[in-house]
């Protein structure tokens, strides 16, 4: 059993159709109005039908007021680091703090290839990220000027700045063995997916963050866990894992609190069903609350 004692959090996954840009707006209200703490949008720049994550983000920002938006998780090769650093720092500017950056390594190679990104192998893929999040940090120092060497990402002599207007989370949706040790090492969050990720795969990929977060001196347990949560909220019987009634989903997303170290669910429903979302908000999230704070409690 793996229980970090962070306070749970909640959010929602928003899908983002160009087709459907009147219904997001309507899932950010949603979301803002009814308590939940993120909306996190996919980054697939290639994706046709797909508006621009970043361009979609800076919007639901200003036309909410205390949720919190993230990339989950951005497209690194489509997207140069120190440019994202600056574009994310200015978002939590003009939010007042409200943005956090999820990133990613990259997926779909042909596609990033088709648009005039680089097609990398794993190894020169995890490399990029590496330097990436030493390019991101150093862009979000009060140093004066910085530098960083790297064989895919460089500065050289960069100004940084702006500042974030709060210490921004970054968070790494990584799944190999090198990765998770570089996010024990140097990253704020995990942000697995449970169609990737089932709960029986969680252990072995938390003790490989909490090593590499040990021998850096850091405490796994100041790493958040973001797991999204892809499933159907039904009236009915149970179909499996995250796909059944409102009791079923408390008592899933309790048990992966208390047992399986993740802290932060962020629900993905088939065409971003809002009265889905809305029991998510009004009936199982501060029911899994109350069950985790008895659980501690005891």
């Amino acid at each position: 059993m793996t229980d970090y004692g962070r306070e749970p959090q909640f959010g929602v996954f928003a899908t983002p159709n160009a087709d459907n840009a009147d219904h997001l707006m309507r899932v950010a209200t949603l979301a803002d109005e009814r308590g939940l703490d993120l909306i996190g949008i996919q980054d697939h720049p290639y994706q046709r039908r797909f508006l621009d994550a970043w361009s979609l983000m800076a919007v639901l920002l200003a036309r909410t007021e205390r949720v919190r938006v993230f990339p989950d998780v951005a497209s690194l090769p489509l997207r140069q680091p120190a440019v994202l650093a600056k574009a994310a720092a200015s978002l939590d500017v003009l939010s007042g703090g409200r943005f956090e950056l999820g990133l990613g390594a990259g997926a779909f190679w042909d596609a990033i290839g088709a648009m005039g990104g680089p097609k990398r192998s794993p190894r020169e893929a995890a490399d990029a990220l590496i330097e990436a999040i030493a390019v991101i940090r150093a862009m979000w120092s009060d140093e004066r000027s910085v530098r960083v060497d790297g064989e895919h990402y460089r500065l050289a002599g960069v100004r940084p700045g702006p500042a974030p207007a709060h210490p921004i989370g970054l968070w790494l949706g990584v799944l190999g063995p090198r990765l998770l040790g570089e996010l024990g090492r140097s990253a704020d969050g995990w942000v697995p997916s449970s169609s990737y990720v089932p709960p029986e795969k969680l252990a072995d990929k938390h003790a490989r963050i909490d090593e590499a977060a040990t021998e850096a001196g850091r405490d796994p347990a100041a790493i958040q866990r973001i797991y999204n949560v892809l499933g159907t909220i039904t009236g009915g019987e149970s179909r499996g894992f995250l796909h059944g009634p409102p009791t079923q989903w408390i008592e899933e997303l309790t048990g992966l609190v208390l047992e399986h170290g993740m802290d932060t669910f962020v629900l993905g429903t088939e065409g971003d069903d809002l009265a889905q979302f809305a029991t998510f908000a009004d009936e199982i999230v501060p029911a899994v609350r109350q069950a985790v704070d008895a659980a501690r409690t005891r």
